[in-house]
């Protein structure tokens, strides 16, 4: 597991083009998981903190802040747009973080609500690759760092 800062140390490039994939619009999707074991889906916001660390923040008792205190792994799939129809190698691409949830305390004017800080284990990159044809996938994981493949 890692903190954002990490990563951003060891693969940059990746780091900086997944947080622009996520800055493109507000809301991404979060999967938890509910306490017989089957995946939830919820929208929620993601915020890259100055100090290094990747948050999530949740309305109190919200039932996916429950999945979380029970079981903290999850997975994250940023907001996506369609790639342009003239260009698909213009597209900025598809990004998804997964990992463990760590509650924190949030700020004094949010304590009620829930604050949780991501350990990544996994961030992936989508692309179009150069070509056009294939579609480009770059991937980062502790102990392993960057790897690419290519599918068409």
């Amino acid at each position: 597991m890692a903190s954002w800062e990490s990563i951003v140390s060891a693969a940059p490039d990746l780091a900086a083009h997944v947080r622009r994939c996520f800055a493109v619009r507000k809301h991404c999707t979060v999967a938890t998981l509910r306490r017989d074991g089957s995946p939830r889906i919820s929208g929620t916001e993601i915020e890259f903190g100055d100090d290094g660390d990747v948050y999530l923040g949740m309305l109190p008792a919200s039932v996916k802040a429950l999945d979380l205190r029970r079981d903290p792994r999850l997975a994250l799939h940023g907001p996506t747009v369609d790639p342009p129809e003239d260009d698909p190698r213009a597209w900025l691409g598809d990004a998804k973080l997964a990992g463990r949830a760590v509650e924190v305390a949030g700020p004094p004017s949010e304590r009620a609500a829930h604050r949780f800080r991501i350990d990544v284990t996994e961030v992936v990159l989508t692309t179009v690759a150069p070509s056009g044809v294939h579609l480009r996938i770059r991937s980062w994981h502790p102990g392993r760092g960057v790897e690419e493949t290519q599918r068409r």
